[in-house]
């Protein structure tokens, strides 16, 4: 029994012997055949091109055959609805309605933010006066007539000899003095007295205020009623000047703020003397103003300027000015500002 124990060990330790060594010859083979895949590698990536592989002709994309009118609009017949998928445009009935009930529910949910946001911002203001109002500019000026403007300048250039070149500027004052023709302010606006403030801030928010009356018959020879031409047909013209409204702004600080004009460049000589109607202030009796919805019959008061003995053929550089407590007339950023300038060229 020994000896067949003794012979049994050493055939195992025999073919385990043999096992490990064909385990190395095939690991040993295994590495040699990598490494002639490598060095084959190797070869191909140093091996110069053949002349076919430069001819890169073949490489080019093949164009297109051309597709004849027929198979066009086949394809957007196809497109707009296809019977095989049942798609219109490429999509189901089914992605259809998604796509449309997406957008509709988004539409429908900005026009909702959209309106409620307006209506919380109607909610918080006032339709009469603004909400904030802390710094209110002091008033600009207005001219009439108010024809070409060039260069910063009204140009009022006229014979009085030809009506075709006054004609204008009569039919501008004529349509800027209707409203306050004496019929209509008696119609509409109260009789008021005195120089001061008409301050109506009792009355209710809503409430119209009653506004002052001003005629046209008190400008005088510039009201158009005995001269209808305003004294363009004579060389004697006519202008009217005004502040630009401005809710609430009381001018002056009390005392009536005045006009003054002069000339602005070159000699004073040409202009001679300057008339005013129905004088050179503005009344404090046609302020504050309450806006358009409460002061709806509102008349801006007028001063009329009037140049009775301009040099004939004389360019004149003319600026007219407001004088009082509060107004700027001389801004270097904004020479409209409390003031109005033109030219005045007459010609007999």
């Amino acid at each position: 029994m020994e000896r067949d124990s003794t012979a049994g060990g050493a055939e195992d330790l025999l073919l385990e012997d043999k096992v490990s060594k064909l385990r190395a010859g095939s690991l040993h083979k295994h590495e040699l055949a990598e490494a002639m895949e490598v060095e084959q590698e190797g070869l191909v990536e140093h091996q110069p091109l053949e002349q076919d592989d430069l001819n890169f002709e073949k490489w080019k994309p093949k164009p297109k055959p051309k597709r004849t009118l027929h198979e066009k609009i086949d394809d957007i017949k196809t497109y707009l609805w296809n019977a095989e998928t049942k798609e219109f445009m490429g999509r189901s009935g089914k992605s259809w309605s998604l796509i449309l009930l997406f957008y509709s529910a988004l539409y429908i949910f900005l026009a909702a933010m959209f309106a409620g946001c307006m209506c919380c911002l109607m909610w918080s203001i006032s339709p009469y006066a603004p909400t904030y109002n802390d710094r209110v500019m002091p008033p600009g000026m207005t001219m009439f007539p108010h024809v070409d403007v060039a260069h910063g300048f009204d140009d009022i250039a006229f014979n009085a000899s030809d009506r075709s070149s006054w004609r204008k500027y009569a039919k501008a004052l004529e349509a800027h003095l209707k409203p306050y023709d004496d019929g209509v302010q008696d119609r509409r606006n109260i009789n008021c007295e005195g120089n001061t403030y008409f301050k109506q801030d009792d009355l209710e928010e809503s409430a119209e205020r009653k506004a002052c009356q001003f005629k046209r018959s008190w400008l005088g020879e510039c009201s158009g009623l005995k001269d209808r031409d305003f004294g363009y047909s004579k060389g004697k013209p006519c202008i009217l000047v005004k502040m630009n409204r401005i809710l609430g702004y009381l001018p002056g600080q009390g005392t009536p703020v005045n006009v003054t004009c002069g000339v602005k460049k070159g000699s004073t000589e040409g202009l001679g003397e300057v008339n005013f109607f129905p004088e050179n202030i503005f009344n404090l009796r046609y302020y504050p103003y309450y806006g358009k919805l409460r002061h709806v019959n509102y008349s801006s008061p007028l001063v009329a300027v009037r140049f009775p003995s301009v040099q004939y053929d004389t360019q004149l550089h003319i600026q007219c000015k407001l004088n009082g407590k509060g107004i700027i007339n001389d801004s270097p950023t904004d020479r409209f500002l409390g003031s109005v300038s033109f030219t005045l060229v007459v010609g007999a």
